[in-house]
Parts: structure tokens; sequence; C-alpha cells
């Protein structure tokens, strides 16, 4: 099944802003941002530039499980580099790719080097879920006969 659709498409329809931490940052003033914002990751951002997601998973195998203390640990300790971005005009499928193939589950949308939104594994599959709901709904139109076409 061809999945049609761009990140733009998900971002078009997306609310909330887009909170961010700085690889200086301690993980403990990340985290407590996260829990203040009901997010489960941050755009690490050094200047203008976007250098990597941090997530709760990451916190958790690279703080936790590591015996490192969030309060004295930086955020660009544990970060994963290069980030992985995608641009507005890129396909949902070719999103889908690269989180299952990085195994990430947050994706930065930077276009023209300028961080313009983040998207989720959750955002994907909900495109996924309402794009087969309306393909189905033609469907069912067609075969009823009340299809427009």
């Amino acid at each position: 099944m061809e999945i049609h659709g761009t990140v733009y498409d998900i971002l078009h329809n997306k609310l909330g802003d887009i909170w961010t931490t700085k690889p200086e940052d301690s993980v403990y003033d990340a985290i407590r941002k996260m829990g203040e914002k009901n997010i489960g990751a941050l755009v690490v951002m050094k200047n203008d530039e976007v250098v990597g997601v941090l997530s709760e998973r990451d916190y958790s195998r690279k703080v936790v499980l590591q015996g490192r203390t969030s309060r004295n640990t930086r955020v660009g300790d544990i970060v994963s580099h290069p980030a992985i971005t995608v641009r507005s005009k890129d396909g949902i499928e070719k999103c889908m790719q690269l989180m299952t193939s990085n195994r990430i589950r947050h994706l930065p949308v930077v276009d023209d080097d300028r961080l313009v939104g983040l998207i989720s594994i959750g955002d994907l599959v909900s495109w996924v879920m309402s794009s087969q709901r309306h393909t189905i709904e033609q469907l069912q139109g067609y075969i009823s006969g009340d299809y427009p076409g």
C-alpha cells in the first residue's frame, strides 16, 4: 500500500510548539521541561542548528542505566550525532523508513537550515490511519453507488 502525503501535511494539521534544549543544559533541566510540557522529546539546538533529539528513552538508557546523575550530565554528553532530520516536502514513507532503520521515534523538520517542526512516530501512525479511513469511506461510497465520481 502506498502512503500519500508529506511532512508538511502532518505539520499543517498539528498544533503545539516546538520545545528545545541546548547541549550545555543539564539532563535534569531537560527532563523537567519534558515533564512540564507533557512531551517525550526535545530538539537539541546549538545556536540555530539542530544537533539532535533528546528523548525519555535516551535518559533511561544513557543516564539511569549507566549510573550517571541527571544533574551532573549535560544534554550534549548523551545526544546522538549527527541529527537525523527531514524536510517538510519529504514523504511520509521516507519518514517511516528513517524511523524504522534508525530505531528512532522523533524527526526534526528542517527547511532552509531552520527548524520548522518535529514529528513523532505517533504523528505518522495517526496520518496513516486517517488516510486508510478516508480510502475505506471512498470505496464504500463507490460500492454503494454514492460515489460522486
